[in-house]
């Protein structure tokens, strides 16, 4: 685990193309340490990952890259992407890792939305 962790530390990216992700903790984790994740399009990953480029979020809200299909082409045009703003532009990469960092998929948030749900039901 210390390793995994160091791992984590020291990545400037992570590339998940999973074809299957119900959840997915690693890229939860990547954000946290400030590696950009690189996640396909497919369950947890694309409900926590938003696209530095094409996501219709707010720019600043924005943390990491995201792919369509599970082949050659949609693995490179992501990382050509996050490679080519980690070379050409240090300074936005560095944005997208504070911003990655900012996220809080923490227990302590969503446990307070499922008491306020609750207290509300019960009333």
């Amino acid at each position: 685990e210390e390793l995994a962790h160091l791992i984590y530390a020291g990545a400037d990216m992570i590339i998940m193309p999973s074809m299957y992700e119900p959840c997915g903790l690693t890229q939860l984790i990547a954000l946290r340490y400030g590696t950009v994740p690189i996640v396909r399009t497919t369950g947890g990953l694309v409900d926590t990952i938003f696209d530095r480029d094409y996501s219709s979020k707010p720019l600043t809200a924005r943390n990491g890259y995201v792919f369509q299909e599970a082949d050659f082409t949609g693995i490179e045009s992501a990382m050509r992407r996050a490679i080519g703003l980690w070379h050409s532009y240090p300074d936005q990469f560095r944005k997208l890792i504070l911003q990655g960092m900012q996220y809080n998929y923490s227990w302590h948030r969503s446990g307070e939305h499922y008491l306020e749900s609750y207290e509300s039901i019960r009333l």
